[in-house]
C-alpha cells in the first residue's frame, strides 16, 4: 500500500520588506485560506531575511484566492506573488522560519 502524500499548494513571494517577519506574512496570507507552511530564508551574514519566501496553503482554494488578489501590500510595500513552480519542502530551512 502506497503512503498517502499531503499536497501543499504554494506561492512564491518576492519584494518582502525586511521589516516583515514570517509570522506576519503567515498571518497576512491566512486571510485567503489555511496556511500550512511559511518560510522566509535568512541571510547568515546580515541576519536579515533575503526578501523572498514561500507560503503553502492546505487547499487549492486558498492558493487561488491569494493569486486572484492584486496588489498584495504589507508594511506599505507591494509584494509580488506567483504560483510556486518548485516545491520548497526539500530546501534547507531555518527552524524559526517554517512550521506545519
Amino acid at each position: 500500500m502506497a503512503a498517502q502524500t499531503k499536497k501543499v499548494f504554494e506561492i512564491f513571494v518576492t519584494k518582502v520588506p525586511w521589516t516583515i517577519s514570517f509570522k506576519e506574512m503567515r498571518e497576512y496570507f491566512g486571510q485567503f485560506g489555511q496556511v500550512k507552511r511559511c518560510m522566509i530564508p535568512l541571510d547568515r551574514a546580515t541576519g536579515f531575511h533575503k526578501g523572498y519566501g514561500w507560503v503553502g496553503f492546505s487547499s487549492e482554494e486558498g492558493l487561488n484566492n491569494a493569486l486572484q488578489k492584486d496588489p498584495h501590500t504589507l508594511d506599505g510595500a507591494k509584494l509580488q506573488v506567483q504560483r510556486n513552480r518548485r516545491p520548497f519542502t526539500d530546501q534547507k530551512t531555518n527552524k524559526d522560519s517554517e512550521f506545519d
